[in-house]
């Protein structure tokens, strides 16, 4: 080799590593355990923010991260506090939570830590360099759910209790009544939204007045609506976690959120170096995983075999690509 092409071949190799360098985001690979702080503006009993705390635990349990918390922020102000607290005094790798109410003070905040990665519950898009989004896309089993519920109606009539009518909600109600109508188009559709992301009593409440109303499956988009079915004797589909524990002989199924590929993801990303400000949605669907519909349990023989059939065929479907679920955000009506 030519003396003279060793000068350039090294300036060539400088610049590679530089543009290398430049694609990835500033966080820094790690050779030792990730640190990752969780914050949550409603308890973790709220099942939303219950199923990142479950998978971001698991992955504690696993050895894979060091992982702490805190719950019931609320939005009033303090996330911001908190989240600059931490992140001057923990220095973690990874924040992680839900942000819609404190949406503008946490991607305030991870604008001034681009060293962190911040990955948050988001229905507004991703910030570079360091604020990736996910979301609970889990239409496809809120679908199937709703082909249960209607599928197992003696009165034709089914409820839904939601907390808010924003987008995230409402996909999951539209393909609910979407699944209902596929299996029974008469079907009536009772939907109410209590206006609060966790206020058990008001949820029951609701699911109470559409059980007045003549519906006997109800949908528990929001927590307390479980109680008001097994206090009148009826059947209720869950949310976001298998909620058959809360009342074994109430709860059909429910739709699954699982955050496990996701935490996975980022982890696997910010530990080699190479994590981005991303939209991380697809790893919340079925075909990842990151959507399932959860085990019947002990009620899966008070389903009519040809109803339990036509719904194992569909999420067959859906997970092939065969099928797929339309997500609809737009606000729900009562439907008859």
């Amino acid at each position: 080799m030519s003396k003279k092409l060793v000068p350039v071949l090294v300036v060539l190799l400088i610049v590679a590593s530089l543009i290398a360098g430049c694609a990835q985001s500033n966080t820094g690979a790690t050779s030792g355990k990730i640190k990752v702080f969780g914050a949550y503006a409603t308890p973790i009993e709220e099942p939303w923010d219950g199923v990142i705390h479950q998978a971001l635990n698991a992955a504690k349990e696993a050895g894979t991260i060091d992982y702490t918390y805190t719950e019931n922020i609320g939005y009033s102000g303090d996330m911001e506090r908190i989240l600059r607290e931490v992140a001057d005094q923990q220095k973690p790798d990874v924040i992680m939570g839900d942000a819609f109410g404190n949406e503008e003070a946490v991607r305030r905040v991870a604008k001034d830590y681009p060293n962190i990665a911040f990955v948050f519950g988001s229905g507004l898009g991703p910030a570079d360099p360091n604020f990736s989004v996910f979301d609970n896309w889990i239409q496809e089993p809120a679908y199937l759910s709703g082909m249960l519920a209607a599928g197992m109606s003696k009165s034709a009539t089914i409820g839904v209790v939601g907390g808010y009518p924003v987008p995230e909600v409402n996909r999951l109600v539209n393909a609910f009544i979407a699944g209902a109508k596929s299996v029974n188009p008469n079907t009536k559709v009772l939907v109410s939204f209590i206006n609060s992301w966790f206020d058990p009593a008001a949820a029951k409440e609701a699911a109470l007045a559409q059980i007045d109303a003549g519906a006997d499956v109800l949908y528990a988009e929001r927590f307390g609506v479980i109680d008001a079915a097994k206090e009148k004797g009826l059947l209720a589909i869950g949310n976001m976690s298998d909620q058959n524990s809360l009342a074994p002989d109430t709860v059909i199924t429910s739709p699954v959120w699982d955050m496990t590929a996701t935490v996975a993801y980022v982890i696997a990303q910010v530990k080699a170096g190479a994590y981005t400000s991303m939209d991380l949605k697809d790893f919340s669907m079925m075909a990842k995983g990151g959507a399932t519909l959860a085990p019947f349990h002990n009620l899966e023989s008070a389903i009519p075999a040809d109803l339990l059939a036509t719904v194992t065929q569909r999420q067959n479907d859906i997970k092939s690509g065969l099928f797929r679920v339309d997500v609809d955000e737009a606000q729900p009506q009562a439907v008859n």
